[in-house]
């Protein structure tokens, strides 16, 4: 398997008037040319993926061992919310207006660093997560990472 770039970090930013971003140049770079946005449910916030993460995504999609009614309307759901994007020469993105909706994504940002993508937050909905995070200690203790 490829190795995949790891994100790391958060950044407060804000969106233009045109609903585009800034990608700090520290994602951009992992990112890479060509990347994918799509919803991150259940959590309601929009999802950077790099083209080879969201190959592997994909390929574990594919591979479900059962196709019903309920998987195609994940899919159908999901590729619904999805888009292929570039940055442009200023590191921008246009952040879709439905997706931005959809995420509550008016004006205001937390760009989170979330292992294989990056989480793109409204900065008020990113806090009340963080203020919802005291019971991480010990779910870190679950998992063995000490």
């Amino acid at each position: 398997m490829a190795e995949r770039p790891l994100f790391t970090g958060s950044v407060e930013h804000s969106l233009d008037d045109k609903g585009r971003l800034v990608v700090p140049a520290r994602f951009r770079e992992r990112l890479g040319t060509g990347f994918f946005v799509t919803i991150a449910e259940p959590d309601p916030c929009l999802a950077l993926y790099p083209a080879s993460a969201w190959s592997e995504f994909c390929a574990k999609l594919e591979a479900a061992p059962v196709k019903d009614a309920r998987y195609r309307a994940f899919v159908r759901h999901l590729f619904a919310h999805t888009e292929e994007l570039s940055c442009d020469n200023q590191g921008r993105l246009v952040l879709p207006a439905a997706l931005r909706a959809w995420a509550k994504i008016e004006k205001d940002v937390t760009s989170i660093g979330s292992l294989t993508r990056v989480e793109v937050w409204s900065k008020e909905r990113y806090q009340q997560t963080r203020d919802e995070a005291a019971s991480l200690a010990d779910y870190r203790s679950e998992l063995g990472l000490y």
